[in-house]
């Protein structure tokens, strides 16, 4: 049974790929195959991502870079599409970016299922402070990933083996009842680390030091 759906960036995810890596070694994910990955339409790659969620609901979909931004295009066009919860990595800025600007301007509206962000400190494509306020926008939790660059095999990225335990935390949140999936997420949350201040789609507050300790702080709304 599929239940990750890997949604690939501008050029895709060729080998070393960590998305590569991730669809060969994992017999429940599933790689979405967009069309002409190196001149993208945005119209064409949304019905092709809405297609593939239509045929395997109630996945996570994980999306590195233009990827990331396509699924949150898709996620707030159409909202009914059945979908467990969204990793959304290195996502790529698209306001001045020559082959990717017609994917802007990107979706800034609340996404009402499980997201979360996982953005780089010194990522060319985005600034770290922007992957913060769209997570932010989108009710995510955001993972500071460090310094990783554009999270891909460029900046030295093949197995990413924390990529399945973010996907894992997702499927654990969708399928455990409220509040179970609270607490699962706080777990989690501990032990991947948040960025300071970081609210989830739960309302409390993430947080996390340097050593990795954390949890949620502040009343679920």
């Amino acid at each position: 049974m599929i239940n990750t759906l890997i949604v690939p960036g501008l050029d895709g995810s060729a080998a070393p790929h960590w998305q590569h890596w991730w669809a060969a070694r994992d017999p429940h994910a599933l790689t979405v195959e967009l069309s002409d990955p190196h001149r993208p339409v945005a119209a064409v790659w949304e019905v092709e991502l809405a297609s593939m969620i239509l045929a395997h609901p109630d996945c996570v979909l994980v999306g590195h870079s233009l990827g990331a931004v396509l699924i949150s295009r898709v996620l707030t066009q159409w909202p009914h599409l059945r979908v467990a919860g969204a990793l959304l990595v290195t996502p790529a800025e698209t306001a001045g970016a020559d082959r990717i600007g017609h994917f802007g301007p990107i979706p800034e509206a609340v996404l009402d299922l499980p997201v979360i962000v996982a953005a780089s400190r010194n990522d060319p494509w985005m600034s770290f402070a922007r992957a913060a306020q769209l997570s932010r926008a989108w009710g995510a939790d955001l993972v500071d990933l460090g310094f990783v660059g554009h999270m891909n095999a460029a900046a030295g990225f093949g197995p990413w083996e924390e990529g399945r335990q973010l996907r894992n935390q997702l499927l654990a949140e969708a399928q455990a009842p409220y509040p179970a999936a609270i607490a699962s997420a706080g777990l989690a949350a501990a032990h991947l680390g948040r960025a300071p201040g970081q609210a989830g789609r739960d309302g409390a507050e993430r947080w996390s030091d340097s050593r990795g300790f954390g949890g949620a702080r502040g009343a679920v709304a």
